[in-house]
């Protein structure tokens, strides 16, 4: 997935998402920092979103049942994802995996795993902190060489 598909997916479901939490568009438009002129063509359209407008939108309404059907449950991760491709950082730990995540490689102490909703990628220690995440497999395969 891109920062393209996921605007547009997140796009499509801005109206669905405003009526599951019964928001009028005025009242939507103000959460999101836009105008509601700017919502109207978005919800009918006419335009899209921008990237920063679909952060807002998955973040603020990140229980959305209608965004868990379309993204799954780690809709954070997913924007990170997006938002560090190809930038290093240091993750703090997670719970491993036990719930979203099937496990395809494992290494010495490392696993690569992949979601099962989104099907990005991570990288996970032994003490299960993320070292990388990514919707492309050759990348987090590429960094489990160099930490090995």
């Amino acid at each position: 997935m891109t920062k393209e598909e996921f605007v547009s997916i997140v796009n499509s479901k801005l109206k669905l998402v405003r009526t599951e939490y019964g928001l009028t568009q005025d009242k939507m438009a103000v959460v999101l920092g836009i105008s509601k002129k700017t919502l109207v063509e978005s919800e009918k359209g006419r335009r899209s979103i921008g990237w920063t407008e679909a952060v807002a939108l998955t973040a603020i309404f990140s229980n959305s049942t209608i965004l868990q059907d379309a993204f799954g449950e780690d809709l954070p991760d997913i924007v990170t994802s997006l938002a560090l491709d190809k930038v290093e950082v240091k993750f703090p730990s997670t719970m491993g995996g036990k719930i979203w995540w099937r496990e395809i490689k494992k290494e010495g102490d490392y696993r690569i795993q992949q979601n099962v909703i989104s099907n990005h990628y991570r990288l996970l220690d032994s003490k299960n902190f993320k070292l990388i995440s990514s919707f492309d497999l050759e990348t987090v395969e590429k960094y489990l060489e160099e930490v090995l």
